[in-house]
């Protein structure tokens, strides 16, 4: 016993201490609302009610505990112009299982608006579109010009780790590093996720995810320090058989939960605390074809369908948005199924 509170006690001091830094900065709304698009076409088909379950590669964003399943490695990719071409989005993933209950995963995300023009005016003195004489003699009018392009990039790497403790219950953590690039001005930032995955009746699934558990803090190159709150995210899926049509229904629920005071954004609020819900379901005919519908964290619709091969999932989701344009997104993933690169 005494061994297990020691354990416990030096958990809890690593994760302060790794929040200290935390109380010098203030919470910066929507900071970390790149990390929150979401990735691979089937989840998203799903409006992103992809936390309880497990089994691909993607989970190392959804929830790291869904790692623990795999036996094979795999490989996913996404990319995405969303907004008319305006925003490029990118995601590339790599998992792999790990001794005979562990898996280790690898991902990265982009998201980045590139060329976007810095306009300057030649004399700064003067009111637009006045006349003046250079100093070479010539007249010219004050009027604005570009002067130069500059891009808006902002990365997430992520390192994730999964254990399947017994038949019922796994967990796994992520370790992420942040960097954003605004112009000349960079930021860099360190965070954590945790996760659970839980099977307490039959096929029932309950999934947790504590993403940026100690807060991450963002350090801008100008002095100035931003921290990403954390979200908990939490969800249900129970996969119904249907054996007279060779197919199966799987149906999932989400619920989003930030502590960053978004009230009237958010679909639900409680003083500071905000709730988003999410609604998904898909059903797969033969384990060959797959058709989704959902509904995300906007409230917004969302479908998709898949292609199941072999070693090959192709993957196509749409996203629906009332004020914008609407969002296409194609991934693909390949597992690795050779007895060689199997878990041992």
């Amino acid at each position: 016993m005494k061994k297990y509170i020691d354990t416990c006690m030096i958990c809890l001091v690593f994760i302060m201490g790794a929040a200290a830094p935390s109380f010098a900065a203030a919470i910066a709304k929507y900071a970390g609302e790149f990390m929150s698009t979401g990735v691979g076409a089937r989840a998203l088909g799903m409006g992103g009610a992809y936390v309880a379950g497990g089994g691909d590669v993607t989970y190392g964003y959804w929830n790291p505990a869904g790692l623990s399943p795999l036996n094979y490695p795999e490989v996913a990719a996404m990319h995405s112009e969303r907004f008319a071409g305006v925003v490029n989005y990118d995601y590339l993933a790599f998992a792999m299982p790990f001794r005979q209950k562990e898996t280790l995963g690898f991902s990265v995300i982009r998201l980045g608006i590139d060329d976007i023009p810095i306009s300057a005016i030649p004399r700064s003195d003067l009111q637009a579109d006045e006349q003046f004489t250079d100093a070479e003699g010539h007249l010219r009018v004050n009027r604005p010009y570009i002067d130069r392009y500059v891009s808006d990039a902002e990365y997430a790497f992520y390192v994730s780790y999964a254990k399947r403790h017994n038949r019922t219950f796994a967990y796994g953590a992520n370790a992420k590093v942040v960097r954003k690039g605004v112009g000349d001005n960079s930021a860099w930032g360190i965070g954590f996720d945790l996760g659970m995955a839980w099977n307490p009746w039959r096929r029932l699934i309950v999934g947790a995810n504590f993403q940026d558990v100690t807060t991450t803090l963002l350090a801008w190159d100008t002095g100035r320090k931003e921290l990403i709150s954390p979200t908990f995210k939490a969800g249900l899926s129970y996969p119904f058989l249907l054996p007279f049509l060779k197919s199966r229904l799987l149906l999932a629920s989400d619920v989003d939960v930030r502590f960053e005071g978004r009230q009237g954004a958010a679909q639900a609020y409680l003083g500071a605390v905000s709730f988003d819900f999410r609604l998904g379901g898909e059903i797969s005919f033969y384990d060959i074809i797959a058709l989704r519908l959902g509904r995300d964290d906007l409230g917004n619709f969302t479908a998709g369908a898949g292609i199941i091969l072999s070693r090959l999932n192709i993957d196509y989701a749409f996203m629906q948005h009332t004020d914008l344009e609407n969002t296409h997104r194609i991934s693909l993933r390949i597992r690795l199924e050779e007895k060689r690169f199997g878990r041992k």
